[in-house]
């Protein structure tokens, strides 16, 4: 019994620590639409305010890695600072989609990797980033209407 109770006691206090899937700090957002149509607005969004572009010479690119890959990843500059978002949309449904919010790279700092949502920030200042993605990117890609919160 004693052994059990130490099992349950290690399980529950590093518990924390292992989070399933590829992305498990994500930020995500269920969007009512299909995963083409909001990947077309956030291509026309880039298009016509090219100042969150990431710099090209970061390397960052929009797209799947490989054709298997579930992930449609998407990076924004931060106008506001030296700083790189990374994100992804998923298909959840044929109408719905995940868009998922996954870390900031200060890129004024080639050394920096990249900080993750909801594990690499103080609660604090985790929150002031993620208000800042929902202003400075969610609410410019006109989709509120179609949005379920995080």
């Amino acid at each position: 019994m004693k052994n059990f109770a130490f099992v349950l006691l290690l399980t529950l206090l590093f518990s924390c620590d292992f989070a399933p899937g590829s992305y498990p700090y994500a930020t995500k957002y269920e969007i009512s639409l299909s995963e083409t149509e909001l990947a077309e607005r956030i291509a026309d969004f880039k298009t016509n305010n090219p100042e969150y572009l990431p710099p090209q010479a970061l390397g960052f690119e929009d797209g799947r890695r490989t054709e298997a890959d579930h992930w449609y990843h998407l990076y924004f500059k931060n106008p506001k600072e030296n700083q790189v978002m990374k994100t992804w949309i998923r298909k959840k449904s044929e109408t719905k989609t995940t868009f998922a919010f996954i870390g900031t790279k200060d890129y004024s700092n080639t050394t920096t990797k990249w900080k993750l949502i909801n594990k690499d920030y103080e609660h604090s200042e985790n929150e002031e980033v993620l208000k800042e993605f929902e202003e400075i990117i969610l609410s410019r890609l006109d989709i509120q209407q179609h949005m379920k919160g995080r």
